[in-house]
């Protein structure tokens, strides 16, 4: 095992579990994968696969950081493109009348943290990681933000950064704090950003 800082990004689908109960399987084994594929091909900024985890997508990157405002450029980004798909989705397969769930039930949200120790075991051509900050990271999913897309930026990751890069292009306007209480983790804070209106934006 090898041991290494690490950003942790996790883009996962919201309303997956309503989306499959409640859709034709048909349409939902088609759906998700092509969701996911999109995610996956939206990465400009040299994030790795570690594993792909039925309606999210854990990705890492270890070394030297990306700038704040491209990092969060790039989450916005997989958002804009998730919701293109969405709706080429819905053309393509509207011969099928639950069609209309695509875009209805299924958003986006997206977990950054940063993790000073790491561990990474190879395990066939995937990177298996492991630790405890990947833990919190998947913890972070389950929180009390009172959206159901958004972007969540571990307290743990802006300490990495200089705040004065901070500026009204990284829409920090509608920051708002948050922290959840996880056993035997303890108390976890973070930022979040309603990405919702940011569909509407230019980047």
């Amino acid at each position: 095992m090898k041991q290494s800082p690490m950003l942790i990004c996790i883009p996962d689908i919201s309303g997956f579990t309503q989306f499959m109960s409640e859709t034709d399987s048909d349409l939902s084994s088609k759906i998700i994968p092509a969701l996911l594929n999109k995610i996956i091909y939206s990465n400009e900024i040299g994030l790795k696969v570690s594993e792909i985890e039925g309606d999210a997508v854990l990705f890492y990157k270890a070394g030297k950081l990306p700038p704040l405002k491209i990092l969060v450029n790039q989450c916005i980004y997989f958002y804009k493109e998730f919701y293109k798909q969405l709706h080429i989705l819905k053309v393509t397969h509207d011969n099928n009348e639950d069609s209309h769930k695509i875009p209805k039930t299924l958003g986006l949200k997206i977990i950054l943290h940063y993790g000073h120790e790491i561990d990474t075991v190879q395990i066939g051509k995937h990177i298996k990681l492991m630790g405890e900050d990947v833990i919190i990271a998947h913890k972070l999913l389950k929180n009390k933000v009172p959206k159901d897309e958004y972007l969540l930026i571990s307290e743990n990751l802006l300490r990495q950064y200089d705040m004065n890069e901070l500026d009204n292009n990284l829409y920090w306007g509608d920051l708002k704090k948050g922290e959840n209480v996880y056993e035997h983790l303890g108390e976890i804070n973070y930022t979040y950003i309603d990405l919702e209106p940011l569909l509407h934006l230019n980047t």
